[in-house]
């Protein structure tokens, strides 16, 4: 059979499929590699998943399930795999826990065990027993001999599991534990000893602290090119600490986007997580803009006039525009002479993140030459282009170092002003399907899924994302490496880390590439392992964690996360009493949690006030019932929350009908809840009505792109800010709090 028509058939059997509950044997070996074949859906209905997507969803997680006979040998040979290991490629353990690891040995043979203790430069603090983290060492596991243990025949040869317990008093730290048989085979995994919980920083186990919740890319000052920048955020944070108390600024993710127009316009969908956009540099704040030739900078500010004035008055932002000029000045900048000090701290950083920053700068070169998805990565063709494209590799490198440096000093700027937290950073739950982690990390991605989220009351056809999702195992089989990395590069110069869908860490929706996000099915992650080493580098960074754990969440997971010091996510709209009947009161809110009265995939509180969510999707024909029932429901939903600020004593009896008065009694009414940490919409201290995401669309919107604006739609700038009249109110009332 050809190639061709062995595709055919394969797709033939898997449309017979479709709607077919797997086999007994297809079922256990979904079992084995955390497939749901079942689950509860949004009405409380037990569904079963269609064989089709079951054998999909395996086939991207390395089985063969082509025929029955296949899934039986599969089946047959899931537990002989991890017997041929001579040790655990991961082995995830908490501080100070009793934990044991396995060696698996032909029958009669010896080995040695041993850990190579963490030497990592970014480990701090002291582990249990007081050896310091980060120092290196050798810690003798001794001799262990292939005789008493769990016994099994693989390939005809009798293999010995003996198990060995772990020091007591490892340090914190990504170990390696390593394992050398006597005349034979040697092997080396990955051990990570994680703290149990993730310590509150002494601000936030002292009371709440409160700061603004900032789309960066909307919020202009009149010295940026067209779209919010660093500068801006070290502006808005160093104010808003030093005027009004606030102790960190939440933000957009920031993660790299494609560095060539057109560019993808959501934040949450970039190219990679390990990476900065360069969107985000401000030219002059460069050292070489001042050091650069008089022509240069004349250059340099003349492109700032000309992106400045392509975006004074948009109503909608156009980033194409924007970074193409921007670009522009950065490739004068970068041919700009460092001297040698910069030039050593730039040597020093590209050494530091190497391979993984020259592989994201050459798939950047290649992208930019419009090459980037026909060269595969690691390829011989991939190497010629990088030795004959060096300049442009080294131009992408420079981007991020100068991105890095300018995000730190935000962050510094921050903490200046008396920010407890400072920056604030969003992690986006995947990246890009034809992004740089798509192209040269295949080997931990399931590149024939896509992440979403099935049906439920608000998407009855269920979401797609596009993103392709971690494969639990090859994380597992490669000691965790692509995750560390990418929590390295987000946790850096940051005070708190929220996570977009927490819940992904325990188990995401996959679903198979031509099948609808309803045809999909959860698979599962270690949930120890992920949050454990989320616990690790965030207690490194010295960094608070947020887990946006909205929607329906698996039973027990908050109490989990909770227990290990990780914060909560709450909204004043969606937060019900047991009933589901009203709005929770406030003490009834988690204290650790983030809580808001509102997010960005919402308008801003006045507007929402006003049922302006009800026309808004009336006029894009997104309803999903009849305009009338949608806007009394609307109605009903904005009467209950005043009716609960009136009883409260947080809003006056004659003031219902007053918007503004509103909002104000919902950030006293959130400063009254016990959470830790109280966000408040940038949108709202300016008085904007525009939402910046609308679910459900896509080019039916202008989602991600919306500049801020006051309620008559004039451009609010940062240096507006102190004197807008609703940025004034609202802040009065956090600083009273």
């Amino acid at each position: 059979m050809t190639q061709s028509s062995s595709s055919r058939a394969r797709f033939v059997e898997t449309m017979r499929g479709v709607g077919r509950a797997p086999s007994l044997e297809l079922t256990e070996l979904a079992r084995k590699y955390g497939v749901t074949t079942e689950y509860t859906s949004w009405k409380g209905e037990l569904t079963r998943v269609s064989a089709a997507t079951v054998r999909a969803v395996l086939t991207a997680l390395g089985a063969e399930v082509d025929t029955p006979e296949a899934v039986r040998r599969s089946l047959d040979g899931f537990d002989d795999r991890g017997w041929r290991r001579l040790i655990p490629p991961s082995t995830v353990i908490r501080l100070g826990a009793e934990a044991w690891v396995w060696l698996t040995l032909p029958a009669g043979a010896t080995a040695e065990m041993w850990i190579d203790l963490d030497g990592d430069p970014l480990a701090s603090g002291t582990g249990a027993g007081g050896r310091p983290d980060g120092i290196g060492g050798r810690v003798e596991l001794g001799p262990v001999t292939g005789t008493d243990g769990d016994h099994r025949l693989v390939g005809g040869a009798e293999l010995v599991r003996v198990y060995r317990q772990l020091p007591p008093d490892l340090p914190l730290g990504w170990h390696r534990l390593r394992a050398q048989v006597s005349g034979g085979a040697a092997a080396e995994g990955a051990l990570v000893v994680c703290p149990d919980r993730l310590e509150l920083p002494p601000a936030l186990r002292q009371g709440s602290v409160w700061g603004p919740m900032v789309q960066l890319y909307a919020m202009r000052s009149r010295d940026s090119w067209g779209t919010g920048d660093f500068e801006d955020l070290a502006t808005l944070g160093h104010q808003l600490a030093a005027e009004d108390g606030a102790d960190f600024v939440l933000i957009n993710p920031i993660h790299a986007g494609e560095p060539v127009a057109p560019f993808t316009q959501s934040p949450y969908l970039p190219t990679t997580r390990d990476f900065t956009n360069p969107y985000y540099i401000r030219p002059e704040a460069i050292a070489e803009y001042a050091d650069a030739a008089p022509e240069v900078r004349a250059a340099v500010d003349a492109l700032a006039a000309k992106a400045k004035a392509a975006d004074s008055d948009a109503e909608v932002l156009d980033r194409d525009v924007s970074w193409t000029i921007k670009a522009e000045a950065l490739r004068l900048l970068y041919g700009v002479p460092r001297s040698p000090a910069r030039q050593a701290e730039l040597d020093e950083y590209r050494a530091r993140l190497q391979p993984a920053i020259g592989e994201f700068a050459l798939w950047c070169a290649l992208k930019a030459a419009g090459l980037a998805e026909s060269v595969a990565h690691a390829s011989p063709e991939a190497a010629q282009f990088a030795a004959s494209h060096a300049d442009d590799v080294d131009y992408h490198i420079w981007l991020q170092w100068i991105a890095d440096q300018q995000l730190r000093r935000a962050q510094e700027r921050c903490k200046e002003g008396g920010m407890a937290l400072g920056i604030v950073k969003d992690l986006a739950v995947g990246v890009h399907p034809k992004g740089a982690d798509a192209w040269s990390r295949r080997d931990v991605l399931a590149t024939d899924i896509q992440v979403g989220a099935p049906p439920d009351y608000f998407n009855q056809v269920g979401q797609g994302w596009s993103e392709p999702p971690w494969r639990p195992d090859a994380l597992a089989a490669t000691g965790y490496a692509a995750y560390r990395s990418m929590l390295r590069a987000v946790l850096a110069h940051a005070g708190a880390l929220r996570i977009d869908h927490i819940l992904g860490l325990t188990r995401l929706w996959w679903i198979p590439r031509g099948m609808g996000p309803a045809d999909g099915t959860y698979v599962a992650y270690d949930r120890e392992a992920m949050v454990s080493i989320l616990i690790l580098e965030a207690t490194r960074a010295g960094a608070v964690v947020v887990g946006e754990d909205l929607g329906v969440v698996p039973p027990g997971l908050r109490e989990y996360l909770g227990g290990r010091g990780l914060l909560g996510n709450s909204i004043v709209w969606f937060e019900k009493t047991p009933d589901g009947a009203g709005l929770a009161a406030p003490e009834a809110y988690r204290r650790l949690a983030m809580t808001s009265v509102t997010t960005h995939d919402l308008p801003p509180t006045s507007a929402y006030l006003a049922g302006e969510h009800v026309a808004q999707r009336d006029r894009l024909g997104l309803l999903d019932t009849p305009l009338a029932e949608a806007q009394a429901a609307a109605r009903a939903e904005r009467a209950t929350m005043v009716d609960l600020l009136v009883g409260r004593g947080l809003l006056a009896p004659d003031r219902t009908e007053d918007e503004l008065e509103i909002v104000k009694a919902m950030h006293r009414f959130l400063m009254a809840t016990p959470s830790v940490m109280l966000g408040v919409s940038l949108a709202d201290l300016a008085g904007e009505r525009r939402t910046q995401n609308l679910p459900g669309t896509d080019r039916e919107y202008p989602n991600w792109s919306v500049p801020l604006a006051d309620a008559a739609g004039r451009p609010v700038y940062v240096e507006d800010l102190p004197r807008n009249p609703v940025f004034q109110a609202i802040t009065e009332v956090m600083r009273q709090g």
